[in-house]
């Protein structure tokens, strides 16, 4: 009986110790909450790794430096596509945006799971790169509420807008590229199904180094 609980115990940690690094993409058209809903996942979830996107626009209000973007300027950001430092990035509303690629590479080896909360067009690069990566579609219940959403914001002008709302209608065609769908009707309970994906997932065998667990045992 001492054998088989020491060999259980051995296993139990075999696996806490062989995880690997999970990467959930939070994404979806502007205005649909994804910002919310990410800072309500990491309150449930503050071990996880956020990874902040560099961005060449100005800061809105109450956007800190370092927490919500890292804010560069344009040559500062086409200086880094040349040396390849980012996992994805864009041109989005006229502004660069993009995912620095070491923070991922590094938090991964370390077998820590990373949120990304990334527009559409960065979503389908991160999904060339890593393919592994778990895809939630943030969406609005409804056009709509989309448009009111993005109104009472406040922050675009007449055309800015429009060109969001163009932007929205063929991303929200994308759906079919992404693992999971979320619709952000009421903020509580999206935030609750955001949560279980991540529980989930977590969960999964697959997510485990299970060839090295058949080679040892």
């Amino acid at each position: 009986m001492k054998d088989k609980e020491v060999t259980f115990s051995s296993i139990c940690e075999f696996f806490r110790q062989n995880k690997k690094g999970l990467l959930f993409i939070i994404s979806g058209p502007s205005g649909v909450g994804k910002g919310t809903i990410r800072k309500e996942i990491l309150q449930i979830f503050p071990e996880l790794k956020y990874s902040v996107s560099a961005n060449t626009r100005s800061p809105r209000k109450d956007e800190q430096e370092g927490i919500d973007y890292y804010f560069v300027t344009k040559e500062k950001f086409e200086s880094m596509i040349r040396e390849n430092k980012f996992a994805e990035w864009a041109i989005v509303h006229g502004e660069y945006k993009g995912t620095p690629i070491d923070f991922l590479i590094e938090q991964r080896k370390k077998g820590s799971d990373i949120i990304l909360e990334i527009d559409v067009q960065g979503a389908r690069q991160i999904k060339e790169k890593f393919p592994e990566g778990i895809f939630i579609f943030i969406a609005p219940p409804s056009w709509k509420d989309l448009v009111e959403r993005l109104q009472k914001r406040g922050t675009e002008t007449k055309k800015d807008l429009e060109k969001r709302l163009d932007d929205a209608f063929n991303e929200i065609k994308q759906i079919g590229n992404y693992d999971y769908i979320v619709i952000n009707d009421e903020l509580e309970m999206a935030v609750k199904e955001v949560e279980s994906i991540i529980i989930a997932e977590r969960c999964k065998v697959a997510n485990y180094e299970i060839r090295n667990f058949r080679d040892r045992h």
